[in-house]
């Protein structure tokens, strides 16, 4: 195992991360088959593990935390907070008020007393990016947390937060979490470069494309995948195109598709980590057998070709963030008054 600097913190981590999303009711409901899976993947060397409070409201920190008992110290933990975990209001977002009461609520779960990388799941438009900082920093200060993160930040708001840190003298994001895929290459224009630039390690998520590049969705053909309505994005044929292109290259360099999507999204410099999400044994074997998988540039010239640098294909996907002016007509459209008065 080849292990990678996390941003400039030197905490060194895995290519790949084990995800916890599947684990629990919202994928993996056996917690002994659970706990077997991540157990497989650490003695494989994979180091870095990420999960969130809202993953099965809990539980999957709770099976991580299991999962982790006498062999913590040498497993850099990640979690994250923001989504709701209630019905109160206040049980959700980036306030000091819910941070301080979420903290100890995940530390209880994982049955630990820190977490090495803390992460905001989503920007919070309605809070100061100062509050969400300050609350943090305590929390490092108090040794509940080693380091801090975000995820699925625009680049606009990556730099905001770095210039409050800096002014305020508190402490910084040091990572980030996007999407990131042989069909979704948008932070390649601007998040990717941020991030280096700050020296902010990246760990990216969805590097199958939530189950597009696994070779098991094409066109005309049914899947089981098909049947989960996260999947809006399997009939857009936008998508579908690039896939029936990335299929025969998959299999003029003799790899499977998973290979070549998860060979693909650790192979940007400004990329520390993947996360993979095993719901069984076999999907983490199979993905563990990627590992050693290197493109060639020759390949990598081709999926160029296919996606370009920088571009998304097709439907955005609807579980990242989407900033508030994209979401409220009122922020995208002048009143009808002012617009005839024009």
């Amino acid at each position: 195992m080849q292990y990678r600097t996390l941003g400039r913190t030197g905490i060194k981590v895995s290519p790949y991360a084990l995800g916890a999303m599947m684990f629990g009711a919202g994928g993996n409901p056996d917690h002994d088959d659970s706990v077997r899976i991540i157990h497989t993947a650490l003695d494989a060397g994979i180091n870095f593990v990420d999960t969130a409070d809202a993953y099965s409201h809990g539980e999957s920190e709770e099976i991580v935390g299991r999962a982790l008992k006498g062999r913590r110290d040498t497993i850099v933990l990640a979690t994250r907070l923001h989504l709701p975990m209630g019905d109160d209001p206040n049980q959700r977002g980036s306030s000091r008020r819910w941070i301080m009461a979420e903290v100890d609520n995940s530390l209880r779960r994982l049955q630990t007393d820190h977490i090495d990388l803390y992460q905001v799941h989503r920007p919070d438009p309605d809070t100061d990016i100062e509050e969400t900082l300050s609350a943090l920093s305590d929390l490092i200060h108090a040794g509940k947390v080693r380091a801090i993160g975000s995820s699925a930040m625009p680049a606009s708001d990556i730099v905001e937060a770095q210039w409050v840190a800096e002014r305020r003298g508190l402490e910084r994001f040091r990572t980030e979490q996007p999407t990131y895929s042989i069909l979704n290459r948008g932070i390649e224009t601007e998040v990717l470069p941020v991030a280096q630039r700050y020296g902010m390690g990246t760990l990216v998520w969805s590097p199958l494309a939530k189950g597009m590049l696994t070779g098991r969705v094409r066109r005309g053909q049914p899947t089981d995948l098909r049947r989960a309505t996260v999947f809006t994005s399997f009939g857009d044929e936008r998508r579908l195109d690039a896939v029936e292109q990335l299929v025969p290259l998959a299999e003029q360099a003799g790899l499977p598709m998973t290979h070549l999507a998860m060979a693909f999204a650790i192979a940007h410099p400004g990329v520390t980590s993947a996360l993979i999400g095993p719901r069984t044994k076999e999907h983490l074997d199979d993905l563990l057998a990627s590992l050693d998988v290197t493109l060639t540039d020759d390949i990598l010239d081709r999926i160029d070709e296919i996606v370009p640098p920088g571009t998304d294909v097709g439907l955005p996907d609807q579980s990242a963030y989407v900033p508030p002016a994209l979401q409220h007509l009122n922020l995208r459209r002048r009143p009808v008054s002012e617009r005839a008065a024009a």
